[in-house]
């Protein structure tokens, strides 16, 4: 039996292990999801993780190079650092200036060298050198926030812990009508789709929205709003997507 967390014990049957509180949705939320689920498994029934990966620590680890980087990218340097670092232990016993060039063509590379040697030290030191396959100890790696803890569950353990929320999901979010703001923050967005999705699908509709919002209603100007999916289900697709204000250059 699922233990009941405290602080999700007022939520419905099956997430009351969440540890936290999922908002209350209508039953109108509730059918639309159902129909955005269907088009999905419809439309992407292959969807899948594009980081390329063959056991938990080459995941955990791409997944944190993914951060403000494309899967594609990663993909490109991975094959040799996998080569190089064969094991948590490998990178433990390394450096990050030993790990950077390996990963130089990735932004942020420096500080995605520290978090891969901290959380890999971690793992050997705490967790006799095997990924932690539950959220709270995903959550103490260096690198590691809800959304990567969610890949790892989701494709290395097939747990589904929570939503996995990056900008192709918070974009569609918003498009669908999930959410009423496109900047509403990721933990927001997650706990909606948590409790309007059935949890046995998170991980799957988490690919199934990346793809989607890769490959055709993307945030640029040639996304497909004749898409079957944006046509019955993009009430702002057709919307320009807000941008960030940006500082004035100093003269």
């Amino acid at each position: 039996m699922t233990e009941v967390h405290p602080k999700g014990k007022d939520n419905p049957r099956g997430l009351r292990d969440i540890p936290f509180a999922l908002p209350e949705v209508t039953p109108a939320e509730k059918r639309l999801a159902k129909r955005i689920d269907a088009a999905l498994q419809e439309g992407y029934p292959d969807a899948y993780c594009e980081l390329e990966f063959s056991n938990p620590h080459e995941l955990l680890i791409a997944t944190i190079l993914s951060a403000q980087s494309t899967d594609a990218g990663v993909n490109k340097a991975t094959p040799g650092l996998f080569a190089k670092f064969k094991t948590p232990a490998d990178y433990a016993k390394s450096t990050p200036e030993k790990i950077q060039p390996y990963i130089k063509t990735i932004g942020l590379f420096r500080n995605k060298a520290k978090s891969i040697h901290a959380s890999m030290s971690m793992i050997v030191e705490d967790f006799d050198g095997q990924v932690p396959g539950n959220m709270t100890d995903l959550l103490k790696l260096r690198g590691v926030a809800r959304k990567t803890a969610n890949v790892v569950l989701g494709n290395a353990f097939g747990i589904n812990d929570g939503f996995t929320v990056d900008t192709h999901v918070q974009r569609l979010a918003w498009r669908f009508g999930i959410t009423d703001d496109a900047k509403t923050n990721t933990a927001i967005i997650e706990k909606k789709l948590m409790a309007i999705f059935p949890r046995e699908h998170w991980s799957r509709l988490g690919h199934q929205l990346v793809f989607h919002g890769r490959y055709n209603c993307t945030a640029r100007s040639n996304c497909k709003h004749d898409h079957p999916m944006c046509v019955k289900f993009g009430v702002r697709c057709g919307e320009v997507l807000p941008v960030k204000n940006k500082k004035k250059a100093k003269k």
